[in-house]
């Protein structure tokens, strides 16, 4: 079975330890690291792999090992919210893989880890066993600090491992989903309380767009030239539901009302090249163009940063593979 995998680990500022976490992860045969980004403001790093599912089995595994040893939740601070080290673990079907596949092979996985690692596992998105745990963000609620608190209180006890928050891992969320896309928009503003507002309205629990996640926060990027800028995060969950295009203009449309203009946008992971296509359809990039010139077009639409061709999942991974 191919899978896709993007682990989330709680540290995006010590370079040389998300540097052993990358090499954790490309250490079993098979894996393809098709990505990774840090934000120190986030104080996160994200990876993209994908392989078939015993070898990303196996390089998850090693992953929780290395961050065990490394990040110390008890002292982690940032602006992410997070429960745990390896924070969340969600599992992506790719080629003829199901996404029942994937539900099984999540909680699978969640069972093992939290037995290894004796650390707590709480399964989402479509893994999940609860209708209450369904989404990440209420898995997360109160974050490490507040579930330290309540993780032996009814309702918030863990899937699988003890009741109590490991030393350095905290605790872990797995899951099984369709692909997500992880965007941020930044405006050309330091108005954080604007960001947030926006994200309260564009959100789908807010009477937004549906299949919308999204939260304000204030990152800094003194190496760009700016000092503060405040972001507007946003995770989609089903882009053919929720353009980028569609949430683009929906923040556009918001922080114009302020008099804001939007900076530029920058994606988390991997995009599928079906959702930059629908932008450049949307933004009027002639179709009969070569397929590298649409993504491009797409990527001048949204103010994409640094954009590549090889963000588009397909390319990479068939970059990462070479010939067969």
């Amino acid at each position: 079975m191919l899978v896709e995998s993007v682990p989330n680990v709680s540290e995006g500022r010590r370079l040389d330890v998300v540097e052993r976490m990358a090499d954790a992860l490309t250490s079993v045969a098979g894996i393809y690291l098709l990505d990774r980004t840090s934000d120190p403001s986030h104080n996160r790093s994200v990876f993209t792999i994908a392989g078939e599912h015993e070898a990303v089995c196996e390089a998850l595994e090693r992953l929780v090992a290395e961050a065990e040893s490394q990040v110390d939740m008890a002292h982690q601070v940032g602006e992410h919210p997070r429960i745990g080290a390896v924070d969340v673990v969600p599992f992506v079907p790719l080629g003829d893989t199901s996404l029942a596949d994937c539900i099984a092979l999540a909680r699978d996985f969640g069972a093992r880890v939290a037995q290894r690692h004796d650390v707590p596992v709480y399964l989402y998105a479509n893994a999940a066993t609860r209708p209450e745990r369904v989404k990440l963000a209420d898995v997360r609620r109160g974050q490490y600090e507040g579930l330290r608190e309540d993780i032996g209180q009814p309702g918030r006890e863990p899937d699988f491992g003890p009741k109590q928050l490991h030393p350095t891992l905290g605790a872990m969320a797995v899951g099984a989903r369709p692909f997500l896309i992880a965007w941020n928009i930044n405006l050309d503003s330091e108005d954080v309380e604007l960001a947030k507002r926006i994200a309260r309205r564009v959100r789908e629990s807010g009477g937004g767009l549906p299949r919308l996640q999204a939260n304000g926060f204030r990152v800094e990027e003194p190496e760009r030239g700016h000092p503060v800028r405040a972001q507007v995060s946003m995770n989609l969950l089903d882009f053919r539901t929720t353009s980028l295009w569609r949430a683009w203009q929906a923040v556009e449309e918001l922080a114009a009302e302020d008099g804001v203009s939007l900076a530029e946008s920058e994606l988390i992971g991997l995009v599928p090249s079906a959702a930059l296509l629908d932008v450049a359809t949307a933004a009027g990039v002639p179709a009969t163009l070569p397929l590298q010139e649409r993504l491009a077009g797409a990527a001048a639409a949204i103010r994409l940063r640094d954009f590549d061709p090889l963000m588009a999942l397909e390319l990479r991974l068939a970059a990462a593979r070479g010939p067969r």
